[in-house]
C-alpha cells in the first residue's frame, strides 16, 4: 500500500467514526444522501477519493459541527496533493516509472504538457533521453542499468500521440538551449521537435526567450484529464483537487498566445540548431 493510499484509507476510517458516533448505518446513510450503498463502502474505506461536495453533504446529513467539517475539509484538500519521493520510485529502475506514465497517458483523453526545464518526454528522442536518465540517476544515486529499456518503454508513450487524442505541448527555448545531451544528440532532439509541428491532432508551441510571460511558471506539469503531475528536482506532486487543477488548466491556457507556433516555431527550432551548429564547427 502506497502511503497516499494509507492515507486515503485513515480519511475514510474518520467518515465511517462520525458515521457510527451519529447513530447511522451505512446504508441509512445512502439513502439519506441518495447515494448508492457502494459509494458510502469505497469511501470508508479508502477505495475511492472524496470530493468536497460529498464531504459537505456528509457532514450536513450527519448534523455534524461546521469545525469538524471544516477540518475535514482540510484534510482532503492535503490529501489530493500526494507526494512521492523520486528516489523511492526508481530505486527498482526507471522502467517501472516509465510504464506507469505509459497507462496513465493512455488513459486520459485529454493531455496539456508544459516544460520549461526539459523536453517533454513525449517529444523525446532516444539519445536524449538516454542523456535525462542517466543525469537524473546520478543525481538521486539510483540505479541506471535499465536505461536502455525505460528509454522504450518512453518510446512507447509516444504512440499517444496519433491515437487521436487532445495533445497539447509547450516547451521553452531556455530548455531547449541548454544542452543536456552532445551536440548531435540536440539537433536530433530540434528535428523531432520540428517534426512534431506537422503531426496532426497534436497543438504544439515553443515558448520564445525573452518574451513576457502572463504568470510566474515556477515548474512544468502535465494534466491528464482529471490529475495534474508536477515533478520537482526530488519529488512528483500528484494533485487531484478539481480547484487547483482549474488554475493549471487556467495558466496553459494563457501560455498559448505567448507562444510560438507553426511557421513561428519552426523558425525558432531552426535558429537554435543552427547555434549549435556554430558552435561545433568552433
Amino acid at each position: 500500500m502506497t502511503s497516499f493510499e494509507q492515507r486515503r484509507q485513515d480519511f475514510g476510517e474518520k467518515l465511517r467514526r462520525f458515521r457510527d458516533e451519529a447513530g447511522l448505518t451505512g446504508r441509512e446513510l445512502a439513502s439519506a444522501l441518495g447515494w448508492p450503498h457502494s459509494k458510502i463502502s469505497k469511501l470508508e474505506n479508502g477505495k475511492q477519493t472524496a470530493e468536497d461536495q460529498d464531504v459537505i453533504d456528509w457532514m450536513n446529513v450527519l448534523d455534524a459541527s461546521e469545525s469538524s467539517a471544516r477540518q475535514l475539509l482540510d484534510e482532503l484538500a492535503e490529501l489530493r496533493v500526494s507526494k512521492a519521493a523520486w528516489r523511492a520510485q526508481l530505486r527498482a529502475g526507471h522502467k517501472a516509472r516509465q510504464l506507469q506514465s505509459f497507462d496513465s497517458e493512455h488513459a486520459a483523453t485529454r493531455i496539456r504538457n508544459v516544460e520549461f526545464g526539459v523536453v517533454p518526454g513525449l517529444l523525446q528522442t532516444a539519445d536524449y533521453a538516454r542523456a535525462v536518465f542517466r543525469t537524473q540517476a546520478e543525481l538521486l544515486q539510483v540505479p541506471d542499468d535499465d536505461a536502455e529499456a525505460s528509454i522504450r518503454v518512453r518510446m512507447q508513450r509516444q504512440q499517444v500521440l496519433y491515437q487521436g487524442k487532445q495533445i497539447e505541448i509547450i516547451v521553452s527555448e531556455h530548455a531547449l538551449r541548454h544542452p543536456v545531451a552532445p551536440t548531435d544528440a540536440m539537433l536530433g532532439q530540434l528535428d523531432r521537435l520540428i517534426s512534431a509541428i506537422d503531426v496532426p491532432g497534436l497543438r504544439f508551441g515553443v515558448l520564445p526567450a525573452f518574451r513576457r510571460l502572463p504568470n510566474i511558471t515556477m515548474n512544468g506539469f502535465i494534466i491528464l484529464d482529471d490529475l495534474v503531475q508536477v515533478e520537482h528536482v526530488s519529488a512528483e506532486l500528484t494533485i487531484e483537487d478539481p480547484d487547483q487543477i482549474s488554475i493549471y488548466h487556467r495558466l496553459m491556457d494563457r501560455l498559448w498566445p505567448v507562444a510560438a507556433e507553426g511557421d513561428e516555431a519552426r523558425a525558432t527550432l531552426q535558429h537554435i540548431a543552427d547555434i549549435y551548429r556554430n558552435q561545433a564547427k568552433g
